[in-house]
């Protein structure tokens, strides 16, 4: 696993990562060379900025640590959105990787690194650990997972490099059992556990063995979500419920939705051989559980 995983970092080198001191970036990290870390968080939330601390520390990383307030991680969601030609809730998700390369950028970085692909393919995804068939709801999975970063990148100019998603690494690590990916110990049922056990010794335990901890909620950016509902009255949503033939999950789905129109438009028509959204009527391909434009997710049976 380790000479695998060395290979397929060295075939992505890049100038940076972006870092919060999770599991997948720490261990890209391990093998990054001179690459400069970034990572990314919302005023005093979140805590990704101790995490990429102790990982920048143990490891010798030159660390930049960029923290943004709340306004500023508010005006950057209609770029976000304009980008992704989406207004999926996962939007404080995304605006953490949108201030990450921007601050790539502005330091004149021009690749990075990224740990995007290792829940999909080791079953890192707590809700994966109820699931009663796993192996097809990952194999659904990767047929149609994209991530964010790749379209943000492209957008500033930035090669996005993902070792995790490397052609001879991915095949390498698919073919890896299940029950070495998600299994039972110390007391509790992990997620990438094969990973955490082939690298025992090269981080400090408490980075290998911690949880999973989504992006927006290490950045801190899960804050966001009371800042936009705050924005929006009780009137204005009910007024948009009638105005929209969508399915707003709450408030804040619906100030997406606001800026989408402003940004991007109307939401595109379903193509020939596409399935229509139940939630906003945009187009999905066949087999996806996901909607890419709204959000929407269909019900899986393995569940």
């Amino acid at each position: 696993m380790k000479r695998q995983f060395a290979g397929a970092v060295g075939r992505n080198q890049a100038e940076g990562i972006l870092f919060s001191g999770g599991l997948d970036s720490a261990l890209v990290a391990v093998y990054s060379g001179k690459s400069t870390a970034i990572s990314v968080g919302l005023e005093e939330y979140g805590e990704d900025r101790q995490y990429a601390e102790r990982v920048a520390n143990f490891l010798g990383l030159d660390l930049c640590n960029r923290i943004v307030t709340i306004e500023e991680a508010i005006s950057a969601i209609p770029e976000v959105i304009k980008i992704l030609r989406s207004f999926d809730p996962a939007i404080p998700n995304d605006v953490t990787v949108y201030l990450g390369l921007k601050c790539a950028k502005d330091m004149g970085i021009k690749s990075v690194m990224t740990g995007d692909g290792s829940d999909e393919v080791f079953g890192g995804y707590d809700f994966l650990f109820r699931m009663k068939d796993v192996e097809a709801y990952l194999a659904r999975m990767h047929a149609s997972m994209q991530f964010s970063s790749n379209r943000i990148g492209e957008s500033m100019g930035i090669a996005i490099r993902q070792p995790f998603l490397d052609a001879e690494f991915w095949d390498f690590s698919r073919a890896i059992d299940l029950d070495l990916k998600i299994r039972k110990d110390r007391g509790r049922i992990r997620g990438k556990w094969i990973l955490r056990k082939a690298f025992e010794g090269m981080l400090p335990q408490e980075i290998l063995w911690q949880g999973k901890r989504p992006l927006e909620y290490g950045s801190g950016m899960t804050e966001l979500r009371s800042v936009i509902e705050s924005q929006i009255s009780d009137e204005e949503f009910k007024e948009g419920l009638r105005a929209y033939p969508i399915r707003f999950w709450n408030k804040e789905h619906f100030y997406y939705y606001r800026l989408y129109r402003e940004v991007v438009g109307e939401i595109p028509a379903p193509e020939e051989r596409q399935k229509t959204c139940p939630c906003c009527g945009a187009g999905m391909n066949d087999g996806a559980f996901h909607c890419k434009i709204c959000g929407g997710v269909t019900q899986w049976e393995g569940v």
